[in-house]
């Protein structure tokens, strides 16, 4: 009896120790993860590639690292360096650009789908009558969500359009830039239309059904459109000096956009300072008062993260039913063009490449992406506010995809369950 409460005793200490030496190469891998991501982060804002960053890595519902590097804000319209630069925290709030789409457009068509208000397959003629022409009737809200219904790439709106009704009527008369359902070509106009739909199924306007059906749920108390309108600057990232990169678009037809039924010169109301608390697409801003369902929310880290975990979790939030796993799945299905609906999962782009199967993401122009691995329960939330650097020599933003790829091979060097 004795001999077999030794040995008891034995197993036990072993599996404790055991227990304790996991834990503890756990923990040693993700001191080197975060020690791998400062360096990272920490060069590009030394070397003045970025002015700050924010960054949020979670694995099985554990936050892994949570930090903020660099400066909210650091040069001011003439780029000159600001006496006291504003330093970045993990509290600010980001001009999310083109996330705006995922997290809030592409969950309030979610949420209407899984209500059984709308259904992806719907012809956007069955909401929007001008779409019932001839060219256009074809084009269904999958279409839309895929970047697959051959809508103009872009388009100056606010050259012929100071509301969103008058945005949405612009869509409307444009012709077809391409064969509806034959290809991809990423269009913001057909999530500016999707926001319309949204607000004719719910007979809300976009703001409100977001914030009383998406952020209000999920306690998600930092995201909004038009952050000023409810608190200071102080706690919002800076972005661009104006819209410099967007004059370019329209002024410079090298950049592939050509608009004969506009002249450059006919409208100059770009902005002439610092966009702090602002969005900076201009179409979201000065079209559409702020908010767009292609651009316009801002948010944190933290408030990203809850549309996440309530994705990799199957619809639910926390221990409440959110949006039902049937509606998670299709969404997140790939097509044959290796995405799935209003959501990235292309493992050839940058910010997730490579990543096993069912992986989705993100990206926005100011900076901003999400990468999620569902198999490896990991997530990657990685908020940039690289306009604030300025535009380079070639006229362009700083390229920071090679940025994004470092990040995401440092998190999966050390918190992937299987390499593969």
């Amino acid at each position: 009896m004795c001999k077999k409460i030794i040995f008891t005793g034995l197993i036990l200490l072993l599996s404790l120790l055991l227990a304790k030496c996991q834990w503890h190469a756990a923990g040693c891998k993700n001191t080197e993860l975060i020690n791998n991501i400062d360096s990272i982060l920490q060069s590009q804002v030394d070397l003045d590639k970025i002015p700050g960053a924010v960054i949020l890595v979670k694995k099985e519902g554990q936050v892994i690292c949570e930090k903020a590097y660099g400066y909210a804000q650091k040069y001011d319209y003439a780029h000159n360096l600001l006496p006291v630069p504003g330093k970045m925290t993990t509290d600010h709030l980001f001009d999310i650009a083109s996330l705006t789409k995922v997290i809030g457009t592409t969950t309030s068509v979610m949420l209407l789908a899984d209500r059984g208000l709308i259904n992806v397959e719907d012809p956007v003629c069955k909401y929007v009558k001008a779409f019932c022409a001839p060219d256009k009737k074809n084009i269904t809200i999958r279409n839309l969500l895929t970047h697959t219904a051959g809508l103009y790439e872009w388009y100056p709106l606010y050259y012929r359009a100071s509301n969103s009704q008058e945005c949405y009527r612009v869509i409307e008369d444009l012709p077809l830039a391409f064969p509806v359902g034959e290809q991809r070509h990423y269009s913001d106009l057909g999530f500016d239309l999707l926001g319309e739909i949204i607000e004719l199924v719910s007979g809300m306007p976009l703001e409100k059904f977001m914030k009383e059906n998406i952020f209000g749920p999920l306690s998600m108390k930092n995201t909004c459109f038009n952050p000023l309108k409810n608190m200071d600057n102080a706690r919002i990232a800076a972005t661009s000096a104006g819209n410099p990169y967007e004059k370019r678009m329209v002024y410079d037809p090298a950049l592939g956009f050509s608009f004969k039924e506009i002249s450059p010169e006919q409208w100059n109301g770009w902005r002439t300072y610092i966009l702090k608390g602002e969005v900076n697409d201009g179409n979201a801003w000065y079209a559409n008062g702020g908010v767009s369902g292609a651009a316009g929310l801002f948010s944190t880290a933290d408030d990203i993260q809850k549309i996440v975990d309530m994705l990799m979790n199957n619809g639910m939030a926390g221990s409440e039913p959110f949006i039902s796993p049937e509606t998670v799945r299709l969404f997140l299905t790939k097509d044959k063009y290796n995405n799935g609906l209003g959501w990235m999962m292309d493992p050839s782009n940058s910010f997730m490449k490579n990543t096993p199967d069912g992986s989705f993401g993100h990206t926005g122009f100011t900076g901003t992406s999400i990468t999620v691995i569902p198999v490896d329960r990991i997530s990657i939330i990685l908020l940039i506010n690289r306009q604030n650097i300025g535009l380079l020599q070639n006229g362009e933003y700083y390229n920071t995809n090679p940025v994004r790829l470092q990040i995401l091979n440092a998190v999966l060097k050390y918190l992937k369950a299987d390499p593969r």
